[in-house]
């Protein structure tokens, strides 16, 4: 047998495999993923621009100067800028090193040269769970200087919050303060990201790159942040939906559905933990409502990024035209020229501009402040575009293959005298039956996965937040696990609110399920919910950590997991028998080590 036939096209030489064998050997876990990650980006990346399908040699200058990208995520949407990222700096002859902040060394932040940082914020200001501890770092006291350090940061955030992308802002004072140098501005991003990240992208690799431009073959990249062929959030897959049913009681207080979404045919996986992102679309009555508001016809045409449509089309698939946001305040302040709305704009009204946006919808800013002779582009240039709506996945693909299931509880309520509703939760519960399609995409979330199979587990999932322990469930006893698991669950009512309760029972009779805790709060005079249960358990809870259990909640942002996360910390105080600020250390110990997982929104 020839060499030739020995290594078909595309295989590697007995040179380059013992090379192979020799750097495998010294890598870790994380490391192997890693470079795995690495060069499938690559290859990615050479497909595209037609080159050669070794691995180019490196610029001397690139060689010379390091390029570490980190990311911080709570969703997922950092983590595919930076793979996107770290691609594209391959493509124009960097060699960069992407890493998680949830698992970067930082001891080695001092010794980085250049340092591109792509994080998201979380709810009023936060870093992303996962990133805390790297931000406690580089905010502490024993942060080291930066000084030979370059950086770029692009900031992600919301603006309907009021601390808008605000871990950005943090990571770029706090570089600068410990001595690093800009490679150049920050970028804040919007909800609409993929453009203005891709400028930022681009830009800072050019910069990067043009410094070894002597040694560096051409390379022409159209795009910074290449578009996967995959199925994801900007190509989602036609699902056809399987089941939509109710799963709650008659007499009810709360209307919860179990949705069963056919995946033959797309080539999506995902592993529990993961969320299901669905493509939604908005209420056809409430565009209705927004174009007789703006006195504009449906059949107006309309362009958008190059492509010619109608405005009904365009609000009912591509701008959020509900919850109003301080883009649009801003933008109809401008057209309608009202000093009310124009002063609730200044930076010293920001509690009545946020009380004020919760109390009006779009459509209700339009009736208050009526205009005459509206564009339709001076109305869609004041709306941000309409958003994917993420679902934690209630199924393992172990036990049910090619299918997502997800748990949803459509948001219904009255708002100046009208009924009122979630866009994705009420199209989910009124307008898709068995047989119709939905799109959809699967939303890895890596910070939220189970342990070893001998690993014992706690998960606490009030209401629809009970969903990814039902993945957690089939996926263990799909694979035989042996470790122990602890749920607890509440609601409102026993007989009408136990989601999935006859799941439950058989997992505990089969052994899957350990030990359950329920707590209903409207079935008696004293509301119970499940940090009261976590209360009653506090022994046995602190022993199973004790043991190397896992920690996982989901849920509830606003309330419950707060809630959750206090009562965490008041049991390590009480049966540690430790002061406060040393219960706080053991539960940050614990989220460090990915022992303390939050999925919540």
């Amino acid at each position: 047998m020839t060499a030739r036939q020995f290594f078909p096209e595309g295989a590697l030489t007995l040179e380059q495999w013992q090379l192979v064998e020799q750097l495998s050997a010294t890598l870790t876990p994380p490391q192997a993923r890693w470079i795995s990650g690495y060069f499938a980006g690559l290859d990615a990346g050479l497909a595209r621009v037609g080159a050669p399908t070794s691995v180019p040699e490196l610029p001397a200058a690139a060689q010379g100067r390091t390029l570490t990208i980190l990311y911080g995520t709570e969703t997922g949407n950092s983590t595919e800028l930076g793979k996107a990222l770290a691609a594209s700096a391959a493509e124009r002859g960097l060699s960069p090193e992407l890493f998680d902040m949830a698992s970067y060394k930082t001891r080695r932040l001092k010794d980085e040269q250049d340092v591109l940082v792509i994080v998201s914020t979380y709810g009023e200001g936060d870093p992303p769970q996962p990133a805390t501890g790297f931000f406690e770092f580089v905010e502490g006291k024993r942060a080291p200087r930066l000084d030979g350090v370059r950086f770029a940061v692009l900031a992600l955030g919301d603006s309907s919050y009021e601390q808008y992308c605000e871990a950005g802002k943090r990571i770029d004072r706090r570089f600068e303060e410990l001595g690093a140098t800009r490679l150049q501005p920050r970028v804040d991003c919007d909800i609409d990201y993929e453009e203005p990240a891709a400028a930022w992208a681009s830009s800072v690799l050019e910069l990067i790159a043009a410094e070894a431009a002597a040694a560096a073959r051409p390379a022409t990249v159209a795009n910074a942040f290449p578009t996967a062929k995959a199925h994801d959030k900007s190509n989602p897959f036609q699902a056809a939906v399987l089941e939509n049913l109710v799963i709650v009681g008659r007499g009810s207080s709360k209307e919860t559905r179990h949705i069963e979404i056919d995946l033959t045919g797309s080539g999506i996986s995902y592993e529990p933990g993961d969320a299901l992102g669905i493509a939604a679309e908005n209420d056809p009555a409430v565009v209705d409502a927004v174009l007789g508001a703006a006195g504009l016809s449906a059949d107006a045409p309309v362009t958008l990024k190059g492509d010619a449509t109608i405005l009904r089309d365009a609000l009912a698939h591509k701008f959020e035209i509900t919850l109003a946001t301080p883009r649009f305040l801003d933008q109809w302040a401008k057209l309608s020229g009202s000093a009310e709305l124009k002063a609730l704009l200044d930076q010293d009204r920001s509690a009545e501009r946020n009380l004020f946006l919760h109390a009006n919808h779009v459509v209700d800013v339009m009736r208050k402040f009526p205009l005459q002779g509206l564009e339709p582009d001076a109305l869609l240039a004041g709306l941000r575009p309409l958003q994917p709506r993420l679902y934690s996945i209630a199924s393992s693909l172990a036990a049910a293959p090619d299918e997502a299931h997800i748990t949803v509880s459509p948001v219904r309520y009255e708002l100046h005298g009208e009924p009122r509703g979630g866009v994705a939760s009420t199209q989910l519960a009124d307008r898709i039956e068995a047989g119709a399609t939905l799109p959809v995409y699967v939303q890895a979330n890596p910070h939220f996965r189970l342990p070893g199979d001998d690993v014992p587990i706690i998960m606490v999932g009030p209401g629809t937040g009970v969903a990814p322990f039902r993945a957690f469930m089939q996926e263990r006893e799909a694979r035989g696990a042996g470790g122990r698991s602890w749920l607890f669950f509440g609601e409102r009512n026993f007989r009408s609110d136990f989601l999935y309760q006859a799941e439950w029972q058989q997992y505990l009779k089969d052994g899957v399920l350990s030990r359950l805790d329920v707590a209903f709060s409207r079935d008696r005079l004293g509301k119970a919910y499940v940090q009261d249960r976590m209360r009653e358990r506090s022994g046995e809870l602190y022993a199973w950590l004790e043991e190397g259990a896992h920690f996982y909640v989901c849920g509830d942002m606003a309330n419950m997991a707060r809630d959750v996360h206090e009562t965490l910390i008041d049991i390590v105080a009480n049966e540690g028998r430790v002061q406060r600020d040393s219960a706080e250390d053991y539960v940050r110990n614990l989220q460090r080590d990915n022992r303390y997982q939050r999925d919540v929104y």
